[in-house]
């Protein structure tokens, strides 16, 4: 009797065993992280790699210029550029307002721009009526300009402004 106890409870055991390895292996494969979800994980300790580093600028624009001023005094428009880019491009700087201007104020200037190498353009004029004024910098591709025609384009934006009024009292 012995005998048939231990091989009716070895049965159950069997059984037991199976269908608790069986559901186990269900759990495992409910639980199991697919490939994406152990990719973003693996991706979140690494960190981001450089290509990913979109934090420099490709321009940064510091422009200058009174406010305010008298009908026909001289005004002096100052534009600094510079890049966070590690590579050089050319770039074209220019003047631009809501009225039509003549003499120094359409004069166009063409440069390298590199990093920790900031450019600085100046305009002088005269006016006698109140204008909005646009600071503009295009990147563009022109040679003879940059070091061993060494310069690049960026794929994002090419052209840049910044906006100012000069009230004329």
């Amino acid at each position: 009797m012995y005998k048939e106890q231990a091989g009716h409870w070895g049965a159950h055991l069997a059984r037991t065993s199976r269908s608790v390895s069986s559901s186990t292996y269900s759990l495992q494969l409910l639980l199991r992280p697919s490939p994406a979800l152990l990719l973003r994980v693996l991706s979140l300790q690494l960190g981001p790699n450089g290509a990913q580093d979109n934090s420099r600028k490709v321009v940064l624009m510091n422009f200058q210029m009174p406010q305010t001023a008298r009908a026909n005094e001289e005004v002096t428009a100052k534009l600094r550029v510079e890049t966070q880019l590690r590579e050089c491009m050319v770039i074209e700087c220019r003047l631009i307002s809501n009225l039509p201007m003549e003499g120094p104020f359409t004069y166009s200037f063409t440069g390298c721009l590199c990093e920790n190498v900031p450019r600085t353009f100046y305009w002088e004029f005269q006016t006698n009526r109140s204008l909005n004024i646009a600071a503009v910098v295009d990147i563009t591709h022109q040679q003879g300009i940059c070091p061993n025609n060494e310069a690049v384009t960026p794929i994002t934006a090419k052209h840049f402004y910044v906006l100012v009024n000069l009230t004329i009292i």
